[in-house]
């Protein structure tokens, strides 16, 4: 197996895409109508894919996670920022740093029936929500 070299001079180490999302009302499941971590995931892989595409010309191929963190739910009528920041260049494979935040908060449906009567209420969060970590490995060509 051949040792692939690292760069720790790459101007492109610790370039960060964002992408963010509304999710949708029937995105629920499940109990208490939170998303799987499946819906975060697919995020992480569009953000990836702009982070290939804007270092290396190249969409890239997302080939695994490791060490990821569920830290708190996603539920419906969330806004979802995932966040890409690019930690090692290889010769050909990279590691991203991979988080997700909710900027925007649904209101949980047991407030809606304390507090407010719109069961489309939602306020910004004064402090993104981190709702999951994880490192991602990517190869391009």
């Amino acid at each position: 197996m051949a040792v692939q070299e690292q760069s720790t001079t790459d101007p492109r180490l610790g370039m960060s895409v964002v992408h963010r999302r509304y999710v949708p009302r029937g995105a629920g499941y499940g109990a208490g109508g939170v998303l799987d971590a499946s819906y975060t995931l697919r995020m992480f892989e569009d953000a990836v894919i702009e982070m290939c595409i804007r270092t290396d010309g190249d969409e890239g191929q997302l080939v695994g996670y490791s060490g990821v963190d569920l830290l708190e739910p996603v539920r419906p009528g969330d806004v979802l920022e995932a966040e890409a920041t690019l930690t090692r260049v290889g010769n050909t494979s990279r590691a991203i740093a991979l988080e997700a935040r909710v900027v925007c908060r649904a209101v949980a449906p047991e407030e809606l029936r304390r507090h407010v009567t719109s069961s489309t209420a939602a306020r910004v969060l004064e402090e993104p929500l981190v709702v999951m970590r994880a490192t991602g490995t990517v190869v391009v060509e």
